[in-house]
């Protein structure tokens, strides 16, 4: 399947791209917000769609102030995808999720690792 058919298929099925972010060559931690503001959907997962990414630690804020730490994802590859996370609550929306990571690779000569986060419509 092509890469624009497997984006068609996810939106098909109720998922949608909620947030990009091209993560650097080191330990870090970075808050992704979703991209129209807050995300009315109850289940997220991240993709990873360049590169290499070590999810060490993943946190979840609701629009009323609820938080989630689901468990560690583990290393994520060009092309796959994390489990399917449940977010708290029934009629919040997603504020943000913030995450730790660490980058495999090289500076120069492998490409930064790009992650999207999806978000699972209500």
């Amino acid at each position: 399947m092509a890469i624009g058919a497997a984006y068609a298929q996810s939106e098909k099925d109720g998922w949608e791209k909620i947030a990009t972010k091209t993560v650097n060559f080191k330990s870090e931690t970075d808050e992704v917000k979703p991209s129209k503001g807050e995300a009315d959907v109850s289940k997220i997962k991240i993709k990873c769609v360049q590169g290499t990414v070590k999810i060490k630690e993943i946190k979840v804020e609701m629009d009323d102030g609820k938080k989630s730490e689901p468990a560690v994802i583990g290393v994520l590859t060009d092309g796959q995808s994390s489990r399917t996370i449940d977010l708290p609550g029934k009629d919040n929306k997603l504020k943000k999720v913030r995450f730790k990571y660490d980058t495999v690779g090289m500076i120069g000569v492998t490409k930064r690792a790009k992650v999207e986060i999806w978000g699972k419509k209500k």
